[in-house]
């Protein structure tokens, strides 16, 4: 079946298109010409730049206030006082909350615990209401991970009530920051640390690293004594890559050596059991598995309940409860799966009725349906924005007279600042905003929601041209039928690891389709021969658009694709997991 008008239309318009990145020339980065290729297109400047070692990683004493921060610790230490962790119900906040956990733990700290603030009833980070739970759990202190930074109302509160406040963030402060007692960021102004893109728990673990540091010097610790800190990079790795920082020299030091560590076991028992329902080989284990099938398993319980689960999971020394924490994850993130696309295919409906209206997708989409649930919310604003490729935002129903909305949004578009544009223009239409360039979240005043729909529109036209709105997918050009091959994607495997602003490697090239068929009725499974002449290989694209796909006229394709290894029964064969089907007419 054909796709209706009104979507061709719309694909011809957002239809994405594939070219080829640049690469510098100079001197040789490596003995392999393919991988210097895919050095050189990431920006990569010297052999020292692809350095994985750990004593490539940049000083702890080098972020702004660390002093400060570690002097605080030593005291409550000392003293025995009372540290509530507060950290976030993501990816990155239970490991940045794990991390302190255990570390401090470790460090000789007795008197611990923490909060994971809920994210439906008291939103992101350190609120009045986190504020007033830690203080009536007898906090001395109050130590944020992965939050804080913009949390001026909680400080407030916290240090009016006499409480200490150690803050540990990443994300980018404000005009005013909170009067804390110490605050590290790596992004705060002045700060002379080099990788600004460090997660949370990087941050975290940095703290950590500098506080064994002052105990050793102050001989509570020798270099035989003290923790192995080695044990926290499975973490780490794990917070770094879901977060979906940049991979800079710093953080791909960090992602390689926790992933390294996992892959050889060297990981805890939640870890482990995560990897077991997400039915992986811990052994074979890449970034890309934590980023899209670890991540998203431990993102669940912040999704749909607490993430207290995470963090507990993380915690567990015991592999039999971890194994029934991990299965209990496995099934919220099937539950979320199953909302999610519920959702989805109604704010696709919602999208195709705005294109027979207008006859015109808008520039920017936001799109309310008042029974969508809030935790799913970002993963469906970022399927519509995939879709249509367009900055979007879809909202729900958060209290009576207000909406809660998350936004996604696309290259040349910084989202908080087109947020921050419609705020100052019309200040009575958000009660409150944040985030950054690429997703941010929202809560409107659901009487302005039409208006807010027109202007958002309106002020996305502006900000960009119409070609922006244009998806790309950058390849890194064609491998020769001699590279499509094992070996290659072995190469391509290790030389991670891969991620955001380090990307994955991406080839195109043209095929002859001689199968294709459907899996579970949303995945695209082909079997492919390069154009002219090369091995069969097998093809397949998930969730594919079922208005398109299967479609037997075509015989012959472009494909975006990235080389992979598929496992099955203990066989290995390569494979092409597609980004993108351009069909020819030839």
């Amino acid at each position: 079946m054909k796709a209706p008008y009104f979507l061709v239309k719309i694909m011809q318009k957002t239809r994405k298109i594939i070219k080829r990145r640049q690469y510098e020339t100079g001197d040789k980065l490596c003995e392999h010409p393919l991988l210097n290729h895919l050095y050189r297109a990431r920006h990569i400047h010297s052999s020292a730049d692809l350095s994985r070692a750990l004593n490539q990683l940049c000083p702890p004493h080098l972020l702004k206030n660390m002093q400060q921060a570690v002097d605080l610790l030593i005291t409550l230490r000392e003293k025995q006082q009372h540290i509530v962790i507060v950290g976030d119900f993501d990816a990155d906040g239970a490991t940045s909350t794990a991390l302190s956990m255990s570390a401090l733990q470790q460090l000789g700290f007795k008197n611990l615990s923490y909060i994971i603030p809920d994210r439906f009833e008291q939103g992101y980070g350190l609120s009045v209401s986190v504020a007033k739970v830690a203080l009536a759990q007898g906090a001395e202190c109050v130590m944020t991970v992965d939050n804080g930074v913009s949390s001026l109302d909680g400080v407030n509160y916290l240090k009016k009530h006499g409480v200490k406040v150690l803050i540990t963030d990443h994300h980018l402060p404000g005009e005013h920051l909170p009067p804390a007692d110490a605050i590290i960021n790596p992004n705060l102004k002045d700060c002379p640390f080099p990788s600004k893109a460090l997660a949370g728990v990087g941050v975290a673990f940095y703290l950590m690293l500098a506080l064994r540091a002052k105990l050793r010097e102050m001989g509570v610790f020798n270099q035989e004594t003290q923790p192995n800190f080695l044990a926290l990079l499975d973490l780490v790795a794990l917070g770094t890559i879901a977060d979906v920082v940049a991979l800079d020299k710093n953080n791909r030091i960090l992602a390689y050596q926790g992933l390294a560590r996992i892959q050889k076991g060297l990981c805890r028992p939640g870890i482990r059991a995560l990897v077991e329902v997400a039915r992986r080989n811990l052994q074979e284990l890449s970034a890309s598995d934590l980023g899209f099938a670890i991540a998203p398993r431990l993102n669940a319980a912040g999704r749909l309940d607490n993430m207290g689960l995470g963090v507990d999971l993380l915690l567990c020394e015991d592999m039999q409860k971890a194994r029934a924490m991990a299965y209990e994850l496995d099934e919220l993130n099937q539950t979320r799966r199953e909302i999610e696309s519920g959702m989805k295919d109604e704010a696709v409906q919602i999208c195709k009725n705005l294109s027979r209206l207008q006859d015109n997708i808008p520039f920017g989409i936001a799109i309310y349906q008042a029974d969508w649930h809030q935790g799913v919310l970002g993963i469906v604003a970022s399927r519509i924005k995939d879709k249509y490729y367009r900055p979007t935002v879809a909202f729900a129903k958060e209290q009576e007279g207000i909406l809660r909305g998350s936004a996604r949004s696309i290259d040349g578009v910084h989202i908080r600042d087109v947020l921050e544009r419609i705020h100052s223009q019309h200040p009575e239409m958000m009660v409150k905003f944040g985030g950054h360039a690429m997703a941010a979240g929202l809560s409107l005043r659901a009487e302005f929601l039409d208006r807010f729909q027109k202007i958002f529109n309106d002020t996305i036209k502006n900000w960009i041209h119409p070609e922006q709105l244009q998806g790309i997918i950058w390849s890194d050009g064609e491998l020769s039928c001699d590279q499509l091959n094992l070996s290659t994607a072995e190469l391509l495997k290790n030389a991670g690891p891969w991620g955001q602003a380090f990307p994955e490697p991406v080839f195109d090239g043209e095929f002859h389709v001689l199968q294709q068929r459907l899996l579970k009725d949303a995945h695209l499974k082909l079997m492919v021969e390069p154009k002219n002449g090369g091995p069969l290989l097998d093809a397949i694209m998930f969730n594919i658009d079922r208005d398109l796909y299967p479609d037997f006229s075509i015989k012959n394709i472009r494909l975006a694709y990235k080389l992979d290894i598929n496992e099955f029964r203990g066989n290995r064969s390569v494979q092409l997991l597609l980004e993108h089907i351009e069909p020819l007419t030839n």
